[in-house]
């Protein structure tokens, strides 16, 4: 049985509320009942269309969204210990920078300081292992290949320049990024920077015992307001620079979920990677549709 069309819907509740008006009225009906009588065909109308149309998108089964696979289960592990690693450093570390402050004091008087010391060598540890992990990585032929992408070149000047008169509106065009933009570039190459500061530091302080035993001890001085500054500077890049342009900018908030599930949408990979989409297209172009002879042939193969 066809569904009614909206016209014939409309006449047929305008005769169910005259009929309804008028059962309760003692009166033939007047223009003032008839202005009320179209005032709730079309409220009664509107419900009714609405009602339809999200029974049809219920009953439509929706596309299934193409994805890419940017990212492998090895890198995503790498990260994740980098980044428990990494909170596990600030969180147990800048209570020890700002030991004066109130907050700090109550932070030791919830975990005493012994546990503070356990948690950041932890940390500490994982930020060491993942980094010789990372540089396994790049033997491969895989890390190899995602190196290469991340050197920086004179078109990461260009896009830089170029996103800055966009976001200024001096240009309507945004920069057509590859693989990997020079915003995610700073980001890699940044951890490294940090890696060898922060490392390099924080063994001296480690075993300071044996550092005093090979390195006069203005040596420690420097190490300890390296280490000091250096977090403070790395923490700050991270809640400021990677957390917004991950999870806090408006085109991916509340997050970007690329790191943890390695796949990212047809949609963003075509806005924030058109370069690497063009080449992945390229590289695996969709099967040629048949010509109208050969359809008509296998059509007819049994």
């Amino acid at each position: 049985m066809s569904e009614e069309r909206p016209e014939g819907l409309e006449e047929r509740l305008t005769h169910e509320i005259a009929s309804e008006f008028q059962a309760e009225l003692d009166h033939p009906l007047d223009e003032a009942d008839w202005a009320r009588i179209k005032q709730e065909v079309k409220a009664r109308l509107r419900a009714e269309l609405a009602r339809r149309k999200a029974e049809a998108e219920r009953a439509t089964p929706k596309e299934a969204e193409e994805y890419f696979v940017r990212f492998s289960l090895n890198v995503r592990a790498q990260h994740f210990v980098l980044a428990v690693g990494v909170l596990l450093l600030i969180f147990t570390g800048l209570p020890i920078k700002f030991h004066e402050s109130v907050w700090a004091k109550y932070f030791f008087h919830v975990i005493s300081l012994e546990l503070s010391r356990l948690l950041h060598r932890v940390g500490a540890s994982l930020l060491i292992g993942v980094g010789i992990w990372h540089m396994l990585y790049l033997l491969t032929t895989e890390g190899r290949r995602e190196f290469r992408e991340l050197l920086p070149r004179p078109k990461d000047l260009f896009d830089f320049l170029q996103n800055i008169k966009y976001l200024l509106g001096l240009s309507h065009e945004r920069p057509k990024f590859g693989r990997f933009s020079y915003i995610e570039k700073f980001d890699y190459w940044a951890v490294y920077w940090g890696m060898v500061i922060m490392i390099g530091s924080g063994l001296l302080l480690w075993f300071h015992n044996l550092a005093l035993g090979l390195f006069p001890k203005y040596v420690l001085d420097i190490a300890r307001e390296a280490h000091s500054d250096e977090a403070l500077l790395a923490t700050l890049a991270i809640v400021i620079w990677h957390w917004y342009n991950a999870h806090f900018n408006p085109s991916v908030f509340p997050m970007s979920t690329t790191i943890f599930t390695g796949k990212i949408s047809k949609k963003r990979m075509m806005e924030e990677h058109p370069l690497e989409y063009e080449q992945v297209m390229a590289s695996s172009p969709p099967a040629p549709l048949p010509a109208e002879g050969e359809e008509k042939a296998e059509a007819e193969q049994p």
